[in-house]
């Protein structure tokens, strides 16, 4: 039985994806960290990677690429480098798709109870946190904000308590 478990432990891990999650500055702020934290544990995600940043306006115009230029972009990186992000990288199944789901909506006024942004946020351009929107958009941003040395490949306990 231990040999089945570790082969289906082994496949498991090759078909993990992983994401990014911050929280913004008005998340640290607020205290919200630990929270955020917890919700993603309790879902049966598993950190590998977390450090509080203090974001440049380069690592801001990297990230946010595609919205330079765009009216809103300079208010929007103002904010960002306002205060620490906690940066975070977490992995499991679907984890980047569900991510989001816990999120919520963009907008908090658009996002349902019991999300991240439905329970804790009010206003747009105070949404509590940022993910990756798709598996590429993953890869791109924990690339920039996490060096391959800060992110540990470690085997969770739970992992057989999680999966199948």
């Amino acid at each position: 039985m231990s040999q089945r478990l570790n082969q289906s432990f082994k496949q498991l891990t090759m078909s993990e994806e992983r994401t990014f999650i911050a929280v913004k500055p008005d998340g640290v702020q607020r205290g919200l960290v630990s929270n955020i934290i917890g919700r993603f544990e309790q879902r049966g995600y598993k950190l590998v990677g977390i450090k509080l940043v203090q974001a440049s306006q380069e690592l801001l115009a990297q990230h946010y690429a595609e919205h330079v230029g765009k009216p809103f972009y300079p208010k929007m990186a103002s904010f960002m480098a306002s205060g620490p992000i906690v940066a975070m990288c977490w992995e499991g199944k679907n984890v980047v798709k569900q991510g989001r789901v816990m999120l919520g909506a963009t907008n908090p006024a658009d996002s349902a109870p019991g999300t991240i942004r439905g329970d804790f946020g009010i206003d747009l351009g105070r949404n509590i946190c940022h993910g990756s929107d798709s598996v590429e958009a993953a890869t791109r941003e924990i690339g920039l904000w996490f060096k391959p040395e800060e992110l540990i490949n470690w085997e969770s306990n739970s992992a057989k308590w999680i999966y199948e």
